[in-house]
């Protein structure tokens, strides 16, 4: 059996999210009150409690990582470890957690100013993200490459894809993708057009942050990199991916098509929700597939892998 730890990004946040695990676990309970500490943020009101911020990029980011690792250091005390890591956009960050390449503190310090970065990359309103359902990827490239300021920023799985870019280029394109028989084209609701060029001086301040993050230099467990859905195995890339990986798509679907290619055949989603579950369903439906979202998911997760 081959194990993939894969974590997910931001959108996967509810509130309520890790409050069992931080009741029921020492270990998980230590991640957030350390998030608290480093952030000089209230972590548990942040993720327990119904609250505005949990929204906010700049402050969902860090929920995210901390809500993720905190589950993830159950299956680590209880000696689950994966044979590789992926996540998707913010998610990788939670995958170098895992893989051991990054410090908790050092992800969770980065990812806070990724987040503002991120928030502060274009002003509130110029920017937008649509889903497109039901369309073959080589269409929507060809049309995204028909209009100013329209990218391909996530592909999720067969089926669906997200585009990002100007506000009224991507409501233009999506207009030509309905056109051009997409299923649906649904606006999200965020706060900037993310994994597109316009967040490319995000990448450039989040550079500068990454410089001084300590990596290690040798680590056992691999992590495919949503840049190029390829496994990276040497730190030497690692800071120009995270820079890059601001600004480029998210090869989701290409990267899970990766790991299937080389004998993953158990994927373990850690972290709210189960949009990666979603996804793999349209890449592969007959995979062994579990998700970490609470307590009682650890005791299946034990029992099938430990």
């Amino acid at each position: 059996m081959s194990t993939a730890f894969i974590f997910p990004g931001q959108g996967a946040q509810t509130a309520g999210m890790g409050k069992d695990f931080y009741e029921s676990f020492e270990v998980s309970k230590k991640i957030f009150d350390r998030a608290s500490e480093l952030l000089n943020l209230d972590m548990r009101a942040l993720c327990f409690e119904k609250n505005d911020r949990l929204d906010i990029t700049e402050y969902t980011q860090a929920a995210l990582l901390t809500t993720s690792v905190a589950m993830l250091r159950v299956l680590e005390e209880k000696g689950i470890q994966p044979d590789v890591c992926a996540g998707l956009s913010l998610g990788e960050y939670c995958a170098l957690v895992a893989c051991k390449i990054i410090s908790f503190e050092d992800a969770l310090k980065t990812v806070r100013q990724r987040g503002i970065f991120m928030q502060e990359a274009v002003p509130s309103g110029v920017g937008a993200m649509c889903a497109v359902i039901g369309l073959d990827n080589s269409i929507i490239e060809e049309i995204c490459d028909s209009v100013e300021e329209v990218f391909v920023a996530n592909y999720n799985c067969p089926g669906q894809t997200v585009i990002s870019g100007k506000k009224e280029a991507v409501e233009t394109a999506a207009e030509k993708l309905k056109e051009a028989g997409a299923k649906r084209c649904m606006m999200l609701n965020v706060s900037g057009p993310f994994h597109s060029p316009l967040l490319s001086g995000a990448g450039e301040k989040l550079y500068e942050v990454l410089k001084n993050v300590e990596l290690e230099e040798t680590f056992d467990i691999p992590y495919l990199t949503n840049v190029t859905a390829e496994y990276v195995t040497d730190t030497k890339n690692i800071r120009e991916l995270l820079k890059n990986q601001v600004s480029s798509s998210v090869m989701w679907q290409q990267s899970m098509e990766k790991m299937l290619e080389n004998g993953v055949d158990t994927f373990v989603e850690i972290g709210p929700g189960k949009t990666l579950a979603g996804f793999m369903k349209r890449i592969k439906k007959d995979v062994r597939m579990m998700n970490i979202s609470t307590v009682e998911d650890i005791e299946k997760a034990v029992e099938i892998l430990g």
